[in-house]
């Protein structure tokens, strides 16, 4: 029973302890702390209770917490005003997780899921009010439901509710909805041993009781006190545990260290000592730092704001474009604006430089750049600046910007408002154009890195992990048609203590993970020859073969139909795949299939939520449909939830019962020095299960083409001026 953190198909995500490690230094700026404070299970809320408060949208936050016999480790988010998402590990210290031959002395380790909807919030005289799950989707151990109201009056914070489940086992009434079905007067069995399904026949049913409890706000800024009526009695806890609670009333005081720092300390059942420490951080304000590795922007001759003379290429002649050194602007703009050229045009009075960005993860920021490279070396015959984004060879879209109002712009002669009336964000390819030139691809690029790879909750090791170094090589035929892959170098493991192959009755596609992991020091993830092409306007077109992940090697397509300017896309791959050896060299095994999807993506333009649906065939020869659902705030932090169900049942899918899993992703320019288009990923999978298993494909349409449509240029047209 593995749960991964951090790892899938080959990408490692040590950005997300990264990222974590920087909130208890201030994550790199001062923001200002949340309104509201979390409780042990990582929920907005008092000890054991939540409240009908919610996080500001972006939140993120790791909570710690120890009361006998519990530690739980909680990841939270935020990604809406009105939603709050909590995942969790448990450990119940005096339970075994197993039999001692296969987790030796291990804890028992539970996994669970929490929801919270807020329904309205606060107003002058009406509370705000919440209503929620807890454990919703696994074994059901800590199953709860409630309802919560929270006021404010002045520094005091009250909130009041019910509860039902393991959260209102004390049972002060009977069940408050028995009036409307007398279904609800009674609950179904505390846990559910399968694990991983929505027990939905036990949501708010049977007695519950009441909740509440107030937060002060004392007169030091850095301290609040919480005191809360208890709903538990801790009679009927699962795993056969019963505990005595001297008293229901437990009280606590929370020590806010800085803006990203919280310690609480407290007294629970009337006996127990409480701790709890919270990370936390807002990735949708996060703002990024200061470039101060990036090389400055090329100087503008005549800028009362530049002064000094002009050095370098600002202080030779503008030239006519027939006489430009293509070849040196070119190299210029690879190194100060970071677009990588292909080919170089006019329209008229229009220059276009067609390119792949690599550096700058703002578009109006490499636009920004490659403006000042073309004033200082293009005469006044062009007055308009293009830069003809690509990406593998596709046309993306294009950021145009007029010369005379840029340089305006910079010299303070006009605001931001009637710089914005003279930028142009447009489809490819909409006019004739003469080539002045092309620049050939660069055959090789390669590199080594460090990786770090983890797998959660499983019952030989609550972690276990590998070191790697990682040797990664591409060579392009053109830009169109590339071969990549990439090695790995174990340096340093535990896996010698991975010993456990899960029970399943479908095809084995996913959960022979431990033969894949352990067989070898040295494999070969990828290694794979990919070609890409324009099929017709707005369509898209992807062929590849090779290995193509970790465990599969094949063939397979993808169409993307993507019309420029509209919020919705469609794309389906198919792909004939076969199983791979597990040392993961060019070896193969007798399992083979045809898997793959239609998928229809929707921009809601509802807090910038995408929606991805998707019907298909899966590795196990298994039919059904996967939602993802995703938030991708301003700063280009994306938060998202999947689940997939198929035609196999729970039984045959095993524990898990359906593939589901949690991420978010956060660009490497909120975090870096230095400007970057690449991408932190978090990813947490509570099981790897056969059921609902898709292909790790490197690449997909959708993500090549995710600048297409992209809101980064108007929103940040600012950052041209940087």
């Amino acid at each position: 029973m593995i749960a991964r953190l951090g790892w899938r198909s080959g990408r490692m995500m040590w950005p997300a302890t990264l990222l974590l490690s920087q909130c208890i230094v201030g994550v790199l700026h001062a923001q200002s702390a949340p309104g509201y404070t979390r409780n042990d299970y990582g929920e907005v809320g008092l000890m054991q209770t939540p409240t009908a408060r919610m996080a500001d949208e972006g939140e993120l936050a790791f909570t710690a917490s120890r009361t006998y016999p519990y530690t739980d480790y909680n990841l939270s988010l935020q990604p809406l005003p009105w939603i709050e998402g909590t995942f969790r590990y448990s450990s119940v210290s005096n339970r075994l997780y197993g039999p001692t031959g296969l987790s030796g002395h291990q804890s028992y380790k539970d996994k669970s899921i929490d929801l919270k909807l807020r329904l309205w919030d606060e107003t002058r005289w009406r509370p705000a009010v919440a209503v929620g799950g807890r454990d919703i989707g696994g074994t059901g151990l800590f199953g709860s439901e409630y309802v919560v109201a929270s006021k404010r009056f002045g520094p005091v914070d009250v909130t009041a509710g019910l509860a039902w489940g393991n959260m209102g086992s004390r049972g002060d009434i009977k069940s408050p909805l028995g009036w409307a079905w007398s279904g609800f007067d009674n609950r179904a069995g505390n846990t559910n041993q399968q694990g991983g399904e929505f027990n939905t026949l036990r949501y708010f049913r049977g007695p519950a009781a009441f909740i509440g409890g107030i937060e002060y706000q004392t007169p030091l800024d850095k301290l609040r006190i919480k005191v809360e009526l208890d709903g538990n009695n801790y009679k009927h806890e699962g795993l056969g545990n019963v505990f005595r609670q001297r008293s229901p009333i437990n009280v606590a005081a929370l020590y806010r260290f800085n803006d990203n720092v919280d310690f609480s300390l407290g007294y629970e059942r009337g006996d127990k000592i409480m701790a709890t420490l919270t990370l936390h951080t807002n990735l949708a304000r996060h703002a990024e730092p200061r470039k101060t590795d990036d090389p400055p922007p090329e100087p503008v001759r005549g800028l009362a704001a530049t002064p000094d003379p002009p050095q370098g290429a600002a202080a030779l002649p503008r030239k006519a474009p027939d006489q430009v050194d293509w070849d040196e602007l070119s190299k210029a703009l690879g190194a100060n604006a970071g677009i990588d050229v292909s080919s170089i045009g006019r329209r008229g009075s229009e220059l276009v430089v067609h390119g792949e960005p690599r550096a700058y993860f703002y578009p109006s920021r490499a636009l920004g750049r490659a403006s000042r490279i073309l004033d200082n070396r293009v005469d006044q015959s062009i007055d308009w600046f293009t830069v003809a984004e690509e990406n593998y060879g596709l046309p993306l879209d294009e950021q145009s910007i007029h010369r005379p109002r840029f340089i305006d712009a910079l010299d303070h002669r006009i605001d931001m408002q009637e710089l914005r009336r003279s930028a142009e964000q447009n489809a490819p390819g909409q006019q004739e154009e003469q080539t002045l030139y092309t620049k050939p691809p660069k055959r090789f690029d390669g590199g080594v890195s460090l990786g770090y790879q983890q797998s959660l909750g499983g019952p030989n090791a609550f972690v276990l992990y590998q070191f790697s170094l990682n040797g990664a090589a591409t060579y392009r035929f053109n830009r169109n048609l590339w071969w990549d892959g990439v090695v790995s170098v174990n340096l340093l493991n535990n896996y010698d203590k991975f010993t456990y192959t899960a029970p399943s009755l479908l095809p084995r596609v996913r959960t022979d993970i431990r033969q894949y992991l352990t067989t070898s020091d040295v494999t070969m993830p990828n290694f794979q020859l990919t070609g890409t092409k324009v099929l017709a306007p707005d369509v898209f077109g992807m062929a590849y073969g090779g290995m193509l992940e970790s465990m599969y090697a094949g063939v397979g397509g993808e169409v993307l139909y993507r019309p420029y300017g509209e919020r919705w896309a469609f794309g389906v791959d198919m792909n004939w795949v076969r199983q791979r050896g597990f040392r993961q060299d060019f070896a193969l095994r007798g399992y083979k299939t045809v898997t793959g999807n239609a998928t229809l993506y929707y921009k809601t333009g509802f807090h910038d939520v995408t929606i991805a649906a998707s019907v298909g065939r899966y590795l196990a020869k298994d039919y059904g449909v996967t939602l993802d659902i995703s938030r991708e705030f301003d700063n280009g932090v994306r938060m998202g939830a999947y689940a997939t169900i198929t035609n196999k049942s729970g039984t045959q899918t095993g524990e898990g019962s359906f593939d589901k899993g949690v991420y978010f992703s956060i660009p490497f320019d909120l975090l870096l020095p230095h400007s970057s288009r690449a991408r932190a990923n978090f990813m947490w999978e509570p099981l790897l299960r056969d059921g609902g298993a898709r292909l790790y494909r490197r690449y997909t349409l959708y993500d090549m083409t995710s600048d297409r449509d992209s809101e980064l240029f108007e929103k940040n047209l600012e950052k041209a001026l940087d």
